[in-house]
């Protein structure tokens, strides 16, 4: 643990005093090590755990007397151990803010103890303790320890616990060999987090900001107002933060303006990107403080932090890949010699080499920016670019030559045929496919030294792959297989060499045995997503796609599984259907048919039949991930053939139609499809399945079907809630897990459905998960709760089972989908005033309130609906909502946003806000009434219904009334009533009754043709909407009638 404190971990320059541990991933991932270690030391070895340390382990410490349980003498401010050492002092000791540990033992029950604040006690610890193992151990101990010169290997320790028979120093010898077992560990850890961080550099910083300077200005499709440095000055090296914040790797500071939030200040540092504390007011220089998590470059941070830069950065996808193309282009380095490559053929011109030539031999120095998943078409065209040029490569033998005749003049044809590609083929990608699209660190071996043995004797199987005749050639692809190809160096040793080239090569040729080997050693590499944009890079998915109609059956699986591995990124996918291969890859389906019966085989033709089938399915598992792949495979008859594989008895064959099925389901007709095949009964009864795998994609494929009512109703009918329900019991498998609550998440929509779960315990059990598990898992926990909870009997039950203060927790959080599904579910709760009393006193309406200012629209809309029954039911609500420093001003400037749903869940927390008096001057003051006014002339009945509603409050403070037909909100209104929605009429009448309290208001309502709208409603069964239009032409009425009075009179 020395060594690992000293080397690995991160710590502050203090210019006073020691330094601190940085607040960093490495420094994290360390302390949760050590944290795992002490907290289960006392179980594991229970005799070291009582060995008493040489000194005191001493620390400031934030826990309270009152967090300690038995086993501890409390005493106001001090806590003692009723444990003590030889010496009758106390093993563990509080003070104060101080405390002394002296055994593993007792450090074990402090962590526990301490709960959330783990990782800071620990850290706290450490920082006052640079040298931990000296105080444990005592001096001596420690001298031993750290000699790397000597050969304590664990050996030793034993023969030396051997030899000597004193009990004290045998634990001592013990404890000494877990601490350097535990070093050795924490140091492997610190080494692979830190060979998985991305550094940016200044130069890439730099491109990141002129290429957003591009396309930022004052119109609404630019993805930014403003970007700036907040500093002019550059230095040599290419950074602008001061030399003393360059030493903590900091490269310059900017402001960035964008169109929905206020002005960021963000700091780039070799580390990422994060905001800072912006320029303090009063000196005018940067804080430099951390504010928020760390960000792997600009555009993941700005997209986190902007909804409006997201979606438009996204509206111009093309053009930002095109211009990030053309920066390329420009700075593309020099091509070393070709003679500085071994084992690769020469040629006489840099622009013969082949594209993987060029990528091996141009190492990129800079990150490059990833502005949106999809391939735009300028990559399209610059990947046929590269195709062109690769049918001038020479084949790398004579024997090649004469091996695969046609190599050559196939590949190139299947490659240049892409040039052809329609421009729809190029539309983007499904939002189901995962950030595995984005390309992939190219890891090169950096040298020929610590390399493998491996590695150099498949290099050797690659030459005598290009130089030897048929027989060797087949040999050395038996020999290959006898490696371990799912290492990593023995699949960039194939590449690397330039294998993949021989490899595909040699599914060309008119030998069966050649392009069996080659498609297994393929199928085992293509793992590796460098291999598999290599393969596509050199025109393999073509050559596959062609092997599927190869009457040999062995063919067609390796072939369609090595698809199947490949087919991970759009471009892949996309080939695989330009090419043809969706059809075919459907049509392997049919193998199968009439094969369901388990006792139907009585040859290994017809399981081998049933294993085609299988790779098919699987093949088209990975091409369903694209929304034009899904299309393609309905088009071909997917859907009735997947749906006859579903009822085979075969797990490994339902596994990958299940997944196609779940796949697809996010396409509205697909659903329809699927319940027209019956599908639904048969997902419920593999739910039932004792293969985990099988029924997590059951339950995902339930939740993606489960959007409709129909299906809802089905999944019930066919018995499928009670299997959800039983599953939740399993918490180990996590992924499963997310699977069923998703699932019923769904399924709770209905309430019929909730009456069931309500039945059996579900909504019990959902509340037991809300603590403790991964964010996916918990999005759909609490959405379940939150359809759950719109009916009265259910908030109860969450009430009893302690499930308000979690659900309140969880409000801190900064996942969207989260933040949405938690204001929904504490938002129902609200409505029952017990459940109220609980909120308010877990300062949840404030958590809620602070949520407005989420930059993300869905939870600002989500937050301002959840705050209507939470002031509704508080006691004293009007006070409530004064507490909340600056709220009133925020819920007004709200009314500002261009997003339909925030508009009308404002308006109406405005209308219960205006229930009370003090409040409505306020928001008066704050400019509510010409805000409301302009979003008069709308055409959303949702917002109309609101909006109006909250007119109707307003006119009752001053002259608002006045003040609304200054701001033309009357006539408007007035159309309102010609809705079809029943709610917008009663709400709009409540609203033109308050106003025709004025004079000319109700001049504008006259003019507007309002009388014989109104008129019509007199005569409605809702007696509030009659009571309204009543009062309303009432008082038009009495205005006439005055009129003409003084007129004559």
């Amino acid at each position: 643990m020395g060594v690992a404190l000293t080397r690995a971990a991160q710590w502050t320059t203090a210019g006073f005093g020691a330094g601190t541990l940085e607040l960093t991933p490495l420094n994290e991932s360390l302390l949760k090590d050590i944290v795992k270690f002490v907290e289960s030391f006392g179980t594991k070895y229970p005799q070291e755990a009582e060995f008493v340390f040489k000194e005191s382990l001493q620390w400031p410490t934030t826990l309270e007397p009152s967090e300690f349980e038995s086993g501890y003498v409390v005493s106001g401010s001090t806590v003692k151990s009723e444990e003590n050492s030889k010496d009758g002092e106390p093993l563990l000791f509080l003070s104060g803010s101080d405390i002394k540990v002296s055994s593993f033992g007792q450090l074990s029950r402090l962590l526990h103890f301490a709960k959330d604040k783990k990782l800071k006690e620990t850290q706290a610890c450490l920082e006052a303790n640079r040298d931990p193992i000296m105080k444990i151990l005592g001096a001596a101990t420690q001298g031993i320890v750290e000699k790397e010169e000597e050969d304590l290997t664990a050996i030793r320790f034993l023969d030396k616990m051997k030899k000597d028979e004193n009990y004290e120093n045998n634990i001592k010898t013990k404890i000494s060999l877990l601490l350097q077992q535990l070093d050795m560990n924490l140091l492997d850890s610190s080494l692979k987090n830190i060979s998985l961080e991305t550094r940016l550099s200044p130069a890439s910083i730099k491109n990141d900001v002129d290429l957003l300077k591009r396309f930022s200005g004052k119109g609404e499709q630019t993805v930014l107002e403003s970007i700036n440095y907040t500093s002019d000055f550059e230095f040599a090296n290419g950074c602008r933060a001061p030399p003393w914040r360059q030493m903590q790797g900091e490269i310059c500071y900017l402001s960035v303006k964008p169109h929905d939030c206020d002005c960021i200040y963000l700091t780039c540092s070799t580390a990422g990107v994060f905001v800072n504390g912006g320029i303090e007011s009063d000196t005018e220089e940067i804080n430099y403080e951390r504010c928020s998590d760390i960000y792997k470059d600009l555009v993941t941070i700005l997209r986190e932090k902007s909804a409006k830069f997201s979606e438009n950065i996204s509206k111009q996808q093309h053009s930002f890949f095109g211009a990030k193309k053309k920066e390329k282009k420009k700075k593309r380095p020099p091509l070393p010699e070709a003679e500085e490559i071994p084992n690769l053929p020469q040629t006489s011109t840099a622009s013969q080499k082949s594209p993987s030539v060029k990528r091996r031999m141009v190492r990129k120095l800079e990150p490059s920016l990833k502005w949106t998943s999809s391939v735009t078409l300028q990559e399209k065209q610059d990947s046929i670019k590269e195709s062109q040029e690769e049918k001038s490569l020479p084949t790398t033998t004579e024997r090649t030559k004469s091996l695969i005749s046609s190599t050559s003049t196939g590949r190139t044809h299947s490659l240049t045929g892409k040039s052809s590609v329609k421009i729809e083929d190029l539309i983007s990608e499904s939002s189901s496919e995962s950030e595995e699209e984005d390309e992939q660190p190219d890891h090169r071996q950096e040298g020929q030294t610590d390399l493998p043995s491996e590695y150099w004797q498949i290099q050797k199987l690659v030459k005598y792959l290009k130089g030897g005749n048929q027989t060797a050639t087949v040999i050395a692809l038996c020999s290959m297989r006898d490696f371990n190809l799912s290492q990593e160096t023995c699949q960039l040793a194939i590449r690397d060499v330039g294998g993949l080239e021989v490899l595909i090569n040699l599914l060309e040729t008119d030998d069966v045995k050649c392009k069996i080997g080659s498609l297994k050693i393929l199928k085992e590499i293509s793992h590796n997503p460098q291999i598999r944009r290599t393969i596509v890079d050199l025109g393999g998915l073509p050559i596959m796609v062609d092997i599927l109609d190869s009457p040999d059956k062995n063919l067609k699986c390796l072939a369609a599984e090595t698809i199947a591995h490949v087919a991970k990124f759009k471009r892949a996918r996309r080939t695989v259907r330009q090419h043809g291969g969706i059809k075919k890859l459907v049509e392997l389906l049919d193998y199968a048919q009439g094969k369901t019966d388990p006792g139907h085989y009585h040859s290994i033709y017809e399981i081998k039949d049933v294993e085609v089938a299988r790779c098919g399915a699987l093949a088209l598992w990975s091409c369903s991930k694209s929304h034009a792949n899904k299309e393609a495979i309905r088009k071909a008859g997917g859907i009735p053939r997947l749906a006859r594989l579903l009822k085979s008895p075969h797990q490994n064959m339902l596994i990958p139609v299940v997944g196609t099925l779940q796949e697809c389901a996010s396409e509205e007709h697909y659903r329809a499809a699927i319940k027209a095949e019956r599908i639904i009964e048969s997902l419920v009864k593999n739910l039932s399945s004792e293969n985990e795998v099988l029924q997590e994609h059951c339950a995902m494929a339930i939740y993606q079907c489960a959007e409709d009512e129909e299906t809802r109703d089905l999944v019930r009918q066919h018995g499928g809630l009670k299997p959800l329900a039983s599953l939740l019991n399993n918490t180990d498998n996590k992924k499963r897990l997310a699977a069923v609550t998703g699932a019923i998440w769904k399924c709770a929509i209905s309430r019929e459905n909730v009456t069931k779960f309500r039945e059996f315990k579900t909504i019990e059990t959902l509340v037991g998960l809300l603590t403790n598990q991964p964010e996916e898992v918990l999005v759909n926990v609490v959405g379940a709760l939150g359809e759950c909870c719109q009916e009265p009997e259910n908030r109860a039950i969450i009430r009893r089972c302690g499930g308000i203060q979690p659900l309140v927790n969880l409000l801190v959080g900064t996942n969207q989908a989260l933040l949405v599904n938690v204001t929904k579910a504490v938002g129902a709760c609200a409505a029952e005033p017990e459940s109220m009393i609980i909120i308010d006193r877990l300062d949840g309406v404030r958590l809620l309130w602070s949520l407005l200012k989420n930059p993300h629209p869905d939870v600002k809309a989500s937050a301002a609906w959840a705050l209507c029954p939470c002031i509704e039911n508080a006691k004293d609500a009007g006070e409530m909502v004064r507490s909340f420093v600056g709220g009133l001003e925020l819920v007004v400037n709200l009314l500002k946003s261009e997003n339909k749903e925030v508009l009308a869940s404002v308006c109406a927390a405005i209308t219960n806000i205006a229930k009370d008096q003090e409040n409505l001057a306020v928001i008066t003051d704050h400019g509510v009434v010409p805000l409301l006014s302009k979003l008069a002339n709308t055409n959303n009945d949702k917002l109309r219904r609101h909006l109006a509603e909250a007119i109707s409050r307003c006119c009752m403070w001053g002259r608002n009334r006045i003040a609304f037909g200054e701001h033309k909100a009357v006539a408007p209104l007035v159309r309102y009533l010609k809705s079809k929605d029943t709610d917008v009429h009663r709400a709009t009448a409540q609203a033109l009754y308050q106003l025709s309290e004025d004079a000319n208001n109700c001049i504008t309502m006259h003019e507007n043709g309002a009388v014989k709208l109104l008129l019509d409603m007199v005569g409605s069964p809702d007696e509030v909407l009659q009571e309204a239009a009543a009062g309303c032409i009432a008082n038009i009425r009495r205005l006439a009638l005055a009129t003409e009075k003084a007129r004559y009179s």
